[in-house]
Order: C-alpha cells, then structure tokens, then sequence
C-alpha cells in the first residue's frame, strides 16, 4: 500500500479511536488523576491504555510492517518499518474538559545507516474535529468536519517574514528549571509579536506552525515520552514546507531529549536569537 493511502486508513483508526476517548472525556474526572510516568505527567484513566491497544490491534490487522517503535528499540534494523502510538496528547487539557487534545500515531523508517526517522503521520483533534495527517513525499492535509460534511485541504505555513507582529506558541515542562527557561524566552521576546500563545498540546501547536495558524512554536525540552505526539506532528510540518529542528538547526534526535522548534522557514534567523545564548 502506498504510504498516502496507508495514511488514510490510519487517520480513520485515530479518529474512531478519538471518539472513544471523546465519549469517556464527557465523564466527570477528578483533575488530580495524574501520575508520574517518566519525570512527567500522564492521565490514568483506563482509556488512555485502552486508545493504544485500540489502535495496534487495527493497525496490525491493516499492515504491521515491523512491529512498534517502542517496542523493538534495541531490534530495529536498517530498512525497518515501525508504528508509533500514542498516550493522549494533552492529558491535562484532557482531564480539564479542555478541547485541545490528540490521538497520535507515526510510522519511522530506518534507513541502511541505523537513522530512523517518521515518514507517515497523524494528529487527530476530536473535540475540534479537526484532523492532520502527512505521508513522505506526498504534501499534507487537513480534514476539518463541517456542517455540510468533512472538508479535505492542502495546508502550508504562513508567508509572516519577521517576529514583529507574528503568533507564536511555547512549551512548557514538568521540570521547573526548564519551564523557567521557556518563561525567561517569553520575557525577552514580549513586545515583538503579535501574541504568544500558551495552549498545547505539542502535537496540535506544532501542526498550527504548518497550516499557518502560528507562526513558529519551541519548546526548551522534549523527552522520550513526547516521541510519539513529535513524530507524527514533524511528518505533517515538514510535509507542509514549513521547518522543524533543534535550537540549533540539527535534525530532531528521536532516541534522545531535544529543544525544539517550528517555523514557517521565514522567521528561524529572528527566533533562534532569543533561543540561543
């Protein structure tokens, strides 16, 4: 199967999956019921692990390629295929009643030097109903429901050339010294956009930069557990044309931690000013 077709039948299991996980939001949740997994924060209701059994079993069934990112970590080999998925992205804003929050799913590739990196993915919004999902090669789409139906359309950044008078949107951390980093870039760039936004997921913020809503985002640390919302999202950016890397310009290491960010491609030179000492 063809990975843009492949794309389309995944984006249909993160979206039936994401009405579960819609019908179990609705039910009254203590906002408390977070635990830590990993230094970070994680929904503990059932659904969470229910949504990812959900979607390996249908992904197995559709094409199981060489089993699970996290799965096969020190098995993968060079030319292998693994699917990557996701807890709920945005579990605060989901225990919280909050719409911004994602069913995410990825596929890497590892190529014939052992570097793995996402070829396929998806970022489901269902309380907004909103869906994106990008394939190597092939562009990326947005597929928005409607009162006349679902609407399908190519996405791109926005064509914002500098900082003045741009959107931008910022990751927190679970760790202190690191949200303290992320307040300190906040401060010293006050007064040069437009807005800067606080809403998250990463996932969601991260596939805003690529259909133009924002126009850059960063984050001074994404751990592994962020792996599986990043991946998918990086697929639909970079699909999209905008630019996705590291504070320093380096590709995103996807078995390790990394400060990232997101731009149209226009405004990186003015961003990564105040990112870099």
């Amino acid at each position: 199967m063809e990975l843009r077709d492949l794309a389309m039948e995944v984006a249909t299991i993160a979206i039936e999956a994401g009405r579960h996980a819609l019908q179990d939001q609705i039910n009254p949740h203590d906002p408390r019921s977070t635990s830590g997994i990993g230094g970070g924060n994680q929904f503990t209701s059932g659904i969470d692990d229910r949504l990812i059994h959900y979607c390996r079993t249908k992904i197995l069934k559709l094409e199981p390629f060489d089993g699970f990112w996290e799965e096969e970590a020190g098995n993968r080999r060079p030319g292998g295929r693994y699917w990557c998925v996701g807890h709920i992205d945005g579990a605060i804003n989901y225990v919280r009643n909050m719409a911004e929050w994602t069913v995410t799913i990825s596929l890497f590739q590892v190529d014939e030097t052992g570097h793995a990196s996402p070829v396929l993915g998806i970022v489901h919004a269902p309380v907004l109903g909103s869906t994106y999902l990008a394939a190597k090669g092939e562009g990326a789409i947005r597929i928005r429901r409607t009162m006349v139906g679902d609407k399908r359309e190519k996405i791109m950044p926005s064509t914002m050339r500098s900082l003045e008078g741009a959107v931008v949107s910022f990751g927190m951390s679970y760790f202190p010294q690191e949200s303290v980093n992320a307040l300190k870039i906040v401060a010293e760039m006050a007064g040069k956009p437009a807005d800067i936004k606080r809403v998250g997921p990463t996932s969601l913020d991260l596939c805003r930069v690529a259909d133009g809503s924002y126009d850059a985002y960063f984050e001074p640390m994404l751990h592994s557990w962020d792996i599986p919302a990043v991946s998918a999202a990086a697929v639909v950016v970079r699909e999209a044309k905008g630019k996705l890397s590291r504070w320093n310009g380096d590709h995103v290491r996807w078995d390790d931690s990394n400060d990232v960010m997101a731009t149209n491609g226009l405004i990186t030179d003015d961003l990564t000013r105040y990112l870099l000492p």
